[in-house]
């Protein structure tokens, strides 16, 4: 856990809500590049979960996504800390 270095008020510094903006935004970026990896893996072809359909395939690519979101929440690749640091060496430049 991070400790602050301005005592708590109730209200979040704005450096801190920039920078867990920032965390969810390479979080998101990740999770795009983990669905793109598992589409070209083969993980987005219908196999019959669904039971099959026009819909099918609609379905699979819903569930490719929310698979990659969960692994990038879980630490995923590493991918979103280095996304991360970069978008805050750009926001460090910016100031």
């Amino acid at each position: 856990m991070e400790i602050l270095s301005a005592p708590f008020n109730g209200t979040p510094r704005k450096a801190d809500v920039q920078e867990a903006q920032m965390r969810q935004a390479a979080q998101k970026l990740e999770a795009t590049f983990l669905a793109e990896m598992l589409k070209s893996a083969g993980l987005d072809k219908a196999s019959g979960g669904f039971g099959g359909g026009a819909g099918e395939a609609q379905f699979s690519s819903i569930m490719v996504r929310a698979q990659a979101e969960q692994i990038a929440q879980a630490g995923g690749v590493g991918l979103s800390e280095v996304f991360f640091h970069a978008l805050k060496e750009v926001q460090n430049g910016a100031d």
